[in-house]
């Protein structure tokens, strides 16, 4: 039995949720997502509250999947994610260029990553080393960030590279020199 997939997704007031088939489409005022559920899974709509059931045996795998995906939507589109990036290092900088974000992280040139057109990235008014990523999908929030992230991981001895804001980096001691 599923913890998760048990629980009913509550619809707030400004968010609509239509059933199409194994279609199911959420609209807020941040805007709308799509999900097709797998067949193995039923969902259905009861007083305002979203309830996912499994078909079979085999599906309570997908059951609290489809349920986390669905309460994922609803929250998207009307609150929507937002993922913060530091980025630490003498030189290191982000610039955010029409749809690319470009980077400048001690290469010899510098990265330039495509920004999804659902997703915004802009720079922290405060703090120049800070980005700001955000949407109403929370899977494309989250891959986009972990893919700038992974273009330069923070190192354990100065902590040079780009980290979530708040991500602790465990640090290392350098060598100790022998007199």
């Amino acid at each position: 039995m599923s913890r998760i997939g048990k629980l009913p997704v509550t619809i707030p007031e400004k968010v609509e949720v239509k059933i199409n088939g194994r279609n199911i489409e959420v609209k807020g005022e941040k805007g709308s997502l799509t999900f097709t559920h797998s067949p193995q899974v039923s969902v259905k709509i009861e007083e305002g509250k979203v309830i996912v059931t499994p078909v079979g045996d085999d599906a309570k795998a997908l059951w609290g999947t489809t349920r986390s995906v669905i309460s994922n939507m609803v929250e998207g589109v009307s609150v929507g994610y937002k993922k913060s990036l530091e980025i630490n290092g003498v030189g290191y900088k982000f610039e955010v260029q029409g749809q690319k974000l470009i980077l400048s992280i001690g290469f010899s040139h510098k990265v330039e990553l495509e920004i999804a057109p659902e997703l915004t990235v802009t720079p922290d008014d405060k703090l120049k080393n800070v980005i700001h990523v955000s949407g109403i999908d929370k899977q494309k929030v989250g891959q986009f960030a972990s893919k700038v992230k992974s273009q330069k991981k923070p190192e354990p001895y100065k902590g040079k590279g780009i980290k979530y804001q708040g991500e602790q980096i465990r640090r290392k001691a350098g060598k100790t020199g022998s007199k």
